[in-house]
């Protein structure tokens, strides 16, 4: 299972490295995603995520036996965070495009 949530991180921020390095601003900011995606699953990963035991125990349980509430915590802030800057990076890009008339970095059409 962690090689799996290893090769799937990879992937996800090797994809986004790809697409950062396009010439295109929409390709830019999707890769901007992946990598903030492959970053959010690695922190939430990090904390120790078990399946079919409960958030919260009666007592005073083993630290061992709870997940760590600081890694779903910073998750769930990085995603409302995340999802912030793509409007604004979005409403960037097409005022960019309204007074360039493109939407290339450098602000010229590639040659064909």
């Amino acid at each position: 299972m962690n090689a799996i949530l290893a090769l799937v991180i990879g992937v996800l921020f090797g994809s986004g490295i790809w697409l950062v390095l396009r010439p295109r601003t929409f390709q830019v900011i999707m890769g901007l995603l992946l990598m903030s995606y492959a970053v959010n699953l690695f922190i939430f990963i990090m904390g120790r995520v078990t399946v079919g035991k409960p958030p919260l125990l009666d007592g005073l349980p083993e630290p061992a036996a709870m997940a760590d509430p600081l890694p779903q915590a910073l998750v769930l802030t990085a995603i409302v965070i995340g999802f912030a800057t793509t409007a604004l990076y979005l409403v960037m890009m097409i005022g960019s495009r309204g007074v360039t008339g493109t939407d290339h970095v450098d602000g010229q059409e590639p040659e064909s």
